[in-house]
């Protein structure tokens, strides 16, 4: 990082300087990243009942504002370039871009292989892409201005690779966005999931008031109301809901009310409307 801000001011590229501000918030991310996995592993207490997986989530979407936040700074340097062209030293440029890209493919294949479904580690990743794609039009704008003395293939290209980020930037926020605010996670339908347990457990009439929430992706939660015939064995009920969630949808942490009659709270509900 510190060697690309010195040749980004040396030679006035601001490719390289984009790509220094974007090691500067991999720093930042990084070490979020790192944090957050730490105190995920921390057992759950009184007070965070369910531990603090959370964390992950918290910080997967702080690198995504933040990394948008840097992209618009890009896009406003860029456009004051392409319309105001500054000489670039195509030289100096291209040695720093090459040993960024080194640094950079080094860091990304580290990475690569521990993400999965990690929402926390796939936004590392993605601002060690944003520091990747910027070594690589680093080079490429080096290169361009070597051959052909164009300066404004610079500025551009800083544009295109900030374009290229916001794109991925703006799915981890929206992803992260989503399970902060208790959505149903996208590879569950909440339709499906009744009419699969209503077929597959003879002795359930209905399935109702069902909330399917994420505590972080590989960790999806459920509460939800089973209606069942009368003088059914309610703990063999429970065990069969719990198993077609847990071979079907990957639930493995569910809470089930198993209601013989109607619904209590439904009850509840009509009470209090009748007293009002």
């Amino acid at each position: 990082m510190v060697a690309e801000v010195i040749g980004g001011l040396l030679s006035g590229s601001l490719a390289l300087l984009a790509d220094a501000g974007h090691m500067l918030t991999d720093t930042v991310s990084l070490f979020l990243a790192w944090l957050a996995a730490r105190v995920a592993h921390k057992p759950a207490d009184t007070l965070r009942s369910y531990g603090y997986h959370r964390v992950q989530i918290l910080a997967a979407f702080s690198n995504g504002v933040f990394f948008i936040l840097i992209v618009g700074w890009i896009g406003y340097e860029a456009v004051q370039r392409i319309l105001n062209p500054l000489p670039v030293m195509g030289d100096i440029m291209l040695v720093i871009a090459g040993l960024g890209l080194i640094v950079n493919l080094l860091a990304f294949f580290i990475l690569h292989g521990a993400g999965g479904r990690d929402l926390n580690i796939r936004a590392a990743l993605l601002h060690v892409l944003g520091d990747l794609l910027g070594s690589v039009a680093a080079i490429t704008a080096a290169v361009i201005i070597l051959l052909t003395g164009w300066m404004p293939i610079d500025p551009i290209l800083s544009v295109f690779v900030a374009l290229l980020i916001l794109r991925s930037a703006w799915m981890v926020v929206k992803e992260s966005t989503h399970i902060l605010l208790e959505g149903t996670p996208p590879d569950i339908d909440v339709e499906i999931l009744q009419k699969a347990i209503v077929e597959a457990v003879p002795s359930v009439r209905d399935v109702h008031h069902v909330h399917v929430w994420s505590l972080t992706p590989e960790h999806p939660l459920l509460t939800m109301h089973v209606n069942v015939e009368p003088d059914v064995d309610s703990t063999q009920v429970l065990q069969r809901v719990k198993q077609v969630l847990e071979d079907h949808f990957h639930i493995h942490h569910s809470t089930i009310q198993v209601e013989p009659a109607h619904c209590v709270d439904e009850h509840k509900e009509t009470t209090t409307s009748a007293h009002q």
